[in-house]
């Protein structure tokens, strides 16, 4: 059973696994793969199990994944204070999907008014900062999305994959609710600065890729098995001897799941809810069954010698390579 878990001190509230949208409509296997139907059921499903939290963003598509979110609680009649809608801005797009970052005050307020015309909404519960945009003062951007709120527009502040400079500048012009940033078992790199400055701030946590792409589900193969248009087909860790490197550090994962009579995504997701109760991952799916799966994980225990045995197997220097190729990283905020 899902419990309730507050993210960040302004009174947001939300259930302590999320859903992420992203795959509905992109990233995941290929066109021909995806299915709306299911992932209207999927939407469905998830609501009857108690998520609250639903992750989209403009660039998901871009635009579709917020459409096909509408139209998803459109049919399936969802009362609207029955879900907390998460969206994001800060890209500019083109022809060939996005082609960098844009944050100035005047983007943002048209990005928003785009997202609350293909949501059908009145207001967004929390709206991210996508990335940061180096070119705009972060004050700038904040006192924009600031004045969104005042006009009952958005409820709650966040940011993703900002760095700690950005994150306590951000929180001094407003507060921030929460930052959105990839962090799971094998991927570490906010332990030592990022998560102590968010709980000295207040500001609650939401890992996006918690299961890491789906490698600490068990059931992965080789980079070049996947189809061209799969994010995991350029993933430096799916790749050569990172793989082979990364399944032997992830069959601790595995053991522990076997033991416990659970799944391997079930023991990753449970160690992040473990991390505390300031965090709520978003493991994405667009299918029922997974779905089902990564809410069980709400129901998994792990006691103090199994997470020092992940923390210890999963460290990161057992994971081999970097989480992005170079031109992601390099609009990582770090």
């Amino acid at each position: 059973m899902l419990t309730k878990r507050k993210l960040g001190t302004q009174g947001l509230t939300v259930s302590s696994l999320g859903l992420g949208l992203m795959g509905m409509t992109q990233s995941y296997g290929t066109p021909e793969e995806r299915d709306e139907r299911e992932s209207i059921a999927t939407v469905q499903r998830a609501i009857e199990l108690g998520v609250t939290l639903f992750d989209t963003a403009e660039a998901y598509g871009p635009y579709a994944n917020e459409e096909l979110f509408a139209r998803a609680l459109k049919q399936l009649n969802v009362s609207r204070d029955r879900v907390v809608i998460a969206t994001k801005f800060g890209f500019k797009f083109g022809e060939t999907g996005i082609i960098g970052v844009d944050s100035r005050p005047a983007h943002i307020r048209e990005a928003v008014e785009g997202s609350l015309r293909r949501l059908q909404t009145d207001y967004i519960d929390l709206l991210y900062q996508h990335r940061v945009d180096p070119a705009v003062p972060i004050e700038d951007v904040v006192g924009a999305m600031a004045d969104l709120v005042r006009e009952g527009k958005i409820r709650f502040l966040g940011l993703s994959e900002a760095g700690e400079k950005t994150i306590r500048r951000a929180h001094a012009a407003h507060p921030i609710s929460v930052l959105q940033s990839e962090y799971s078992l094998w991927e570490r790199n906010l332990e030592t600065r990022i998560i102590p400055l968010l709980r000295e701030l207040g500001i609650g946590l939401v890992p996006f890729a918690p299961l890491g792409r789906g490698f600490l589900t068990g059931s992965v193969k080789r980079a070049e098995e996947y189809p061209e248009g799969d994010f995991r087909r350029n993933d430096p860790r799916y790749q050569g001897e990172n793989f082979d490197a990364n399944m032997r550090a992830a069959s601790a994962v595995r053991e522990i799941a076997q033991r416990k009579h659970a799944t391997p995504g079930q023991i990753a997701l449970g160690w992040l809810l473990h991390k505390g109760t300031d965090i709520v991952p978003i493991p994405g799916t667009k299918r029922r069954t997974y779905l089902e799966e990564n809410v069980g994980a709400a129901n998994v225990s792990l006691n103090a010698e199994e997470m020092a045995t992940l923390d210890a197997t999963l460290s990161p220097e057992k994971v081999a390579g970097p989480r992005y190729n170079e031109k992601q990283m390099a609009m990582v905020d770090r």
